[in-house]
Formats: C-alpha cells, sequence, structure tokens
C-alpha cells in the first residue's frame, strides 16, 4: 500500500511531530507539581533524555510513545505496511535505545519509571496514582 500523501506534505506532517512538551507530558507534569513534586524536564546530560527528572528522589520518568517505543499488546504500536526495511530496524533500535539508557541510569543510582501514552490517555487517575506510589516507594529506600 503506498502512502497516501506527497513527500512533501508527508514531511510537513512529520515535522509537527514533537518529542518534548506534548500535551500528555505536560498533564502528567502539571498532576506531579499539584502534588508537591518539583522536577526538571528533559535533562540531557543523562542518558534517554528523561522527560520529568525528580533529583531528590532520583527517579526519572519516561513518557513514551506506544507506536514509536512498541509498546506490547497495545493497539498503538501499529507498524506501517509500506517501507517496512525502513520502519523494523527503526523501531528495534529505539527499543535497544530504551533498554540501553534505562541500565545507564540504574548504574548511575536512578530508578527510571515509564509510562506509556495509551495509560495516560485511557486511565489518568489510576496511572498517576501509581506513579506517585512507586516515587514515594522509592524514596523510603534511599
Amino acid at each position: 500500500m503506498t502512502d497516501s500523501l506527497s513527500p512533501e506534505k508527508r514531511s510537513w506532517n512529520m515535522a509537527r511531530i514533537h518529542s518534548n512538551n506534548t500535551s500528555i507530558e505536560v498533564k502528567v507534569r502539571k498532576y506531579l507539581f499539584s502534588q508537591g513534586f518539583r522536577y526538571r524536564k528533559n535533562v540531557a546530560s543523562l542518558p534517554g533524555k528523561p522527560d520529568i527528572v525528580l533529583p531528590k528522589y532520583r527517579v526519572v520518568v519516561f513518557i513514551h510513545g506506544c507506536f514509536w517505543h512498541r509498546h506490547n499488546g497495545c493497539k498503538r504500536a501499529t507498524t506501517p505496511k509500506s517501507r517496512q526495511e525502513y520502519w523494523l530496524p527503526k523501531f528495534k533500535h529505539n527499543v535497544e535505545n530504551d533498554k540501553k539508557h534505562y541500565k545507564e541510569l540504574q548504574k548511575m543510582g536512578w530508578y527510571p519509571i515509564v509510562i506509556w501514552e495509551c495509560e495516560i490517555n485511557n486511565f489518568f487517575e489510576g496511572t498517576m496514582r501509581k506513579l506517585v506510589r512507586k516515587i514515594n516507594k522509592h524514596s523510603v529506600s534511599l
């Protein structure tokens, strides 16, 4: 199946997909702030440039898009039918990089937490309560 958009239009669309300050990231940050957590955003000096860094707790939060980071079992983690020779290695590389970054962060004494896009969109309150419990649980072990 060929792309229904011209290469120029596809490029225009893709250029508008941002990796920082997405609506779901803003939603999570606002919730954490309302709960009294203070954080830094997109710290480039840490592996993987985590979306949210809670230095006081040595916790980092990655907010992953299900499509780009291949959320297992999620209906949003579809694979395009065209240009699979491009997409499959790209997805594999993303997943491998994620695992590498989590291991590096753990070696540095950080606790990585992953939140998936679908969890935020479908179960926001429950997901946020779970996140806060994980952060607080980790702070006890420091």
